[in-house]
């Protein structure tokens, strides 16, 4: 199984918001919707799924585990709670969603754990997220790269974050970028705005279809119906190479995401 190119990010968005959300991007046509535990918003994306007719085997849906959840003994129960949450029986895929802080619970632990979730039929593939090159090792030591569908991690124009995405492809592990827009940061940016009129595309477009055509997945969010359809259509811009030249040179590793007392101690 492969990762969806392109699907519909959660984060931050809860009860009718993302409800609304969903039901729009499905009726749209997308089929990849990514949630987690923390979002507190599971039940409320199962519910959008439930009502919105599309049936299961068309969607594709992934959530992440809660570092609360790690313990061998607390992964598949927490892991079958988002299952009743999400109505469903399966996830497609499910992340690590941090690393544990100070290694409370080792990444052996919680990725057998993950692994035997897998085989207990509860997530079609397993996953990392926020993993630096060595927990990537670690991840590998544990259940082997052909287990590790991807590395979720923050990658923008401005946070190319090519040492560790050179390492994952090295060992054949496929990148998911959140944060892609820079929380829309960069859609002010003077050089993806000249790219889009090229193009007669929006700058959200340029970003998303750079990403893609760099082989990573995106999974953009929004509230908006005009902005879930515009998206969408990302996946048909084709950028050329002076564009990707040009969003290269914007790399500025100009870091959203480093929670405190969460983030590892990144590459």
């Amino acid at each position: 199984m492969t990762i969806p190119a392109f699907g519909l990010g959660t984060f931050r968005l809860k009860d009718d918001v993302v409800i609304a959300s969903v039901k729009t991007a499905l009726e749209l046509g997308y089929h990849t919707v990514d949630t987690a535990q923390i979002y507190d918003n599971e039940a409320a994306v199962g519910q959008a799924i439930e009502e919105s007719g599309v049936a299961r085997d068309e969607l594709f849906i992934t959530t992440k585990i809660w570092i609360d959840n790690l313990s061998k003994d607390k992964l598949i129960p927490s892991l079958k709670e988002s299952l009743r949450k999400l109505h469903t029986d399966y996830v497609d895929l499910t992340l690590i969603h941090w690393p544990s802080p100070n290694n409370a619970v080792p990444v052996a632990e919680f990725m057998q754990a993950l692994l035997e979730a897998k085989k207990e039929g509860l997530t079609r593939q397993i996953g990392i997220s926020n993993f630096t090159i060595d927990l990537m090792q670690q991840a590998i030591d544990a259940v082997g790269a052909e287990n590790i569908a991807t590395n979720q991690i923050e990658l923008s124009p401005y946070l190319q974050n090519r040492k560790v995405v050179d390492w994952a492809h090295e060992h054949d592990i496929h990148i998911t970028s959140y944060m892609t827009l820079a929380y829309g940061k960069a859609l002010a940016d003077e050089v993806i705005g000249r790219i889009a009129k090229k193009h007669n595309a929006t700058p959200a477009q340029v970003i998303l279809a750079w990403a893609m055509k760099l082989g990573y997945a995106v999974i953009p969010s929004s509230t908006k119906r005009e902005n879930l359809q515009s998206n969408l259509q990302a996946q048909t811009l084709m950028l050329d190479a002076e564009d990707m030249a040009a969003v290269a040179k914007l790399d500025c590793n100009d870091r959203l995401v480093s929670p405190e007392g969460l983030a590892p101690d990144w590459d």
